[in-house]
């Protein structure tokens, strides 16, 4: 088949491609195609040194047909904006490994409409061997004889399974980078990542449904099993927990109440903490006694008490917030998952006080880490979110039951992720600060009566803390030095932030847990928690640290 329309230098043979075509591009000239090793087409064989220097390839982006893209092989459509040229001749050169390029004259004789310029860098071109890929006519799906590691082929998109690159070696350029800069499951040139609006994928004919359904091929099928624009978020918070896999939700507690319902079975037993949120309380206390679960309650510093656990009971989950939800207290992660791994136990950590940045309990030792994302993560107050990080094998359990039970969070809601965790490092690091240093000047107020905070000597987690954390986070709680009544007019008296509950976004939030959380409870109730009339929860934003410690000093003058 005779190639047409094709406005750049070429060395194809045998392949009909029309209504290419292609622009410069300055970022590729000179350097390797697809700037990475892991991106190009047979690297390490020197077949990326043909399309380099004046010009070459490299000096190109080719902007494919819609309907050519889709008739791609795993190799050639790997990224179609940028290094597309590469795959393409390196999936037409040969099915047979052992094969070599073909020579000038060769590729002059099968092309009838190559320039001499063409014929000119095929000539130059090394001798390499290529992996067995074939490429069909572009009336039928290509099959690939042999798939890349890292990548997986889905009808008009490409998925990338790799590791972060080495030179997005800190935080802060995952954050913006993760997941996007060298690849991402939608073929496009932009620098945002689009958002796929779908409720299903189709399949091109029933023979590739049922290649799919038989494993041979990997595919979107339906909305809530998986959508692109998703995947962009968890392969980025993959990337900063170090997890092999993560697992967006629709919200924080859809993902801890899937997460127990998937890893513990009825009649199981659990170990959590006595600090945490309230809603997750209720949940293994009303709700999983109904499977036959069981609860042992211990404090987060109670090694003892969970060594009797594991060893009484034969333990599923310990599950825990490190820091928990108020009072900020801190879970010895390493300690506590070497003994809860010695006997079978799966450990958790609901790490959204600490932020993916200022903890990594999946390093520490912890199986897997669940997060709010509506909090940090997302960071703008206008998302709900949850996930849940780790091994490809524990989170695959749960997996399989939110497919189930839905809870899908929708492509709108994960491109907001994406937006918000590009700025997550700037923001964590002012949130740090600023807690940190509200934290001494209300310590230090005689109208203040007690600051939990892990950042401050007083904590009795604060070495721990120090060991396992590289911040100490955005929330500071406090008890004002008064009754109910005088911590209301305090509150009431603060002009920035918001009376509300949530935390963790670029505004500041201020609430009294006795009523903001618990005030369906009696006083009494209330106790049994460690929830004081007096007690407040000071979610410091991003705003300057001069007027937010003014606002909070003339408040407390106030009182």
């Amino acid at each position: 088949m005779a190639v047409s329309s094709f406005q750049c230098p070429t060395i194809f043979s045998s392949i009909s491609i029309s209504g290419f075509q292609c622009r410069s591009d300055p970022d590729l000239v000179g350097s390797p195609i697809g700037g990475s090793s892991r991106r190009r087409v047979n690297a390490t064989s020197g077949i990326s040194s043909s399309f380099t220097g004046d010009g070459g390839l490299s000096s190109r982006i080719l902007r494919f047909p819609p309907n050519f893209v889709r008739q791609l092989s795993i190799k050639a459509r790997r990224n179609c904006s940028n290094i597309g040229v590469a795959q393409i001749v390196a999936a037409k050169w040969s099915n047979d490994p052992s094969s070599e390029l073909p020579s000038a004259a060769a590729a002059k004789k099968s092309v009838s409409a190559v320039s001499s310029s063409a014929a000119s860098a095929a000539a130059s071109a090394p001798t390499a061997a290529v992996p067995p890929v074939v490429l069909k006519s572009v009336d039928e799906e290509v099959l690939v004889a042999e798939e890349e590691e890292g990548v997986r082929e889905i009808d008009s998109v490409q998925l990338n399974d790799s590791k972060p690159p080495s030179f997005l070696s800190s935080d802060g350029s995952l954050t913006v980078h993760a997941g996007e800069r060298l690849g991402r499951g939608i073929v496009t040139d932009a620098i945002t990542t689009p958002v796929v609006n779908t409720s299903a994928y189709h399949f091109k004919k029933t023979a590739d449904l049922l290649d799919f359904k038989e494993k041979r091929s990997v595919s979107f099928e339906y909305g809530r099993y998986g959508n692109p624009t998703t995947e962009v978020v968890e392969d980025k918070i993959s990337a900063l927990e170090g997890a092999e896999t993560t697992l967006v939700m629709a919200s924080g507690m859809c993902a801890s109440t899937v997460m127990l319902l998937a890893l513990v079975p009825a009649g199981g037993h659990i170990v959590t903490t006595t600090d945490c949120y309230r809603k997750t309380r209720i949940f293994m206390e009303t709700f999983l006694p109904k499977l036959g679960i069981t609860v042992t309650v211990i404090d987060p510093a109670d090694i003892a008490g969970l060594e009797a656990a594991v060893n009484e009971h034969k333990v599923s989950l310990f599950f825990t917030e490190s820091p928990t939800n108020p009072f900020l207290r801190c879970v010895d992660i390493r300690l506590v998952s070497e003994i809860c791994h010695k006997r079978g136990t799966l450990v958790c950590i609901d790490g959204t006080f600490a932020t993916p940045l200022n903890q990594k309990a999946l390093a520490l030792g912890a199986d897997l880490v669940v997060h709010s994302a509506t909090k940090y993560i997302g960071g703008h107050n206008d998302v709900l979110a949850g996930c849940i990080c780790g091994s490809l094998k524990v989170v695959s359990e749960i997996r399989n039951l939110h497919h189930v039970l839905g809870g899908t969070l929708n492509p709108n809601a994960s491109y907001f992720l994406i937006r918000g965790m590009k700025t997550l490092h700037l923001r964590v690091h002012q949130q740090n600060s600023t807690a940190q240093k509200m934290a001494e000047v209300l310590e230090a107020h005689p109208k203040v009566s007690h600051v939990y905070y892990p950042g401050l000597p007083s904590h009795p987690e604060h070495d721990l803390a120090k060991r396992q954390m590289t911040g100490f986070g955005g929330v500071v709680s406090f008890e004002i030095d008064g009754d109910i009544e005088t911590t209301i007019k305090f509150v009431d008296s603060l002009k920035i932030p918001y009376i509300a509950p949530s935390f963790g976004g670029v505004e500041s939030i201020v609430d009294q847990p006795a009523i903001m959380s618990y005030w369906d409870l009696t006083q009494e109730e209330r106790l049994k928690y460690g929830i004081k009339d007096n007690l407040v929860r000071f979610s410091f934003g991003v705003e300057d640290f001069e007027d937010v410690k003014a606002d909070v000093l003339q408040a407390l003058e106030a009182i």
